[in-house]
């Protein structure tokens, strides 16, 4: 009996289906990295694609470890080189890594952990206020998550409090070019403005 026999006709379908974007709802336990894993090995196996051509993203590490198990246990004896699966983190390092250049970075920048980035904003800030300074990253980190520039930020801050943060930011993301790190949010936030700005980046 096959692996795809087993599963329920829905899973069947979505591991079938291959004419766009498809969308799966499913609750905890359901099933879905199954179905992804199982996807990927039908790409491989019954559609010829090249595993370089294929790629799964997830949030967690976990998840990602648990995928990257089980697909090599159901790829035995069939290529699967160049296949990606990763975290979004892990691949905006990877990519970083590789384009580095086009950003002014070199390919061996630091990656700054929540206790690095926290020593910058208290030193830029001025204060030993934890609590300011937390406050200060939380709003730097939500406008990176937004993809909102230190310029963007200035121009839309609402208020004192937002436009000191906004004057952080501009700050704070020049020292990091400085000292050619990145923050956890840069490994989102710069492939994204590298794939908008760089058209030869993208296509790659």
């Amino acid at each position: 009996m096959s692996a795809i026999s087993v599963l329920n006709p829905p899973q069947r379908e979505a591991i079938r289906y291959l004419d766009g974007p498809l969308l799966v709802l499913a609750g905890a336990g359901s099933g879905k990295t199954r179905v992804i894993t199982e996807k990927i090995v039908y790409l491989i196996g019954s559609c010829g694609f090249n595993p370089s051509n294929i790629a799964a993203i997830t949030f967690t590490n976990k998840a990602a470890r648990e995928m990257q198990e089980r697909v090599a246990k159901l790829l035995v004896g069939k290529p699967s080189r160049g296949l990606t699966i990763s975290t979004f983190h892990a691949l905006g390092v990877r990519i970083l890594r590789e384009e580095a250049s086009a950003l002014g970075y070199k390919p061996s920048f630091s990656i700054l952990d929540s206790s690095d980035c926290f020593g910058i904003v208290s030193e830029l800030a001025g204060s030993v206020d934890k609590a300011t300074i937390r406050r200060l990253q939380s709003l730097i980190s939500n406008w990176k998550s937004a993809l909102v520039s230190p310029e963007q930020a200035r121009k839309i801050a609402q208020n004192e409090s937002e436009t000191l943060a906004a004057n952080a930011f501009a700050s704070y993301a020049a020292t990091l070019q400085a000292y050619q790190a990145v923050d956890f949010d840069d490994l989102i936030g710069l492939p994204v403005a590298l794939f908008t700005n760089q058209p030869a980046v993208r296509e790659k």
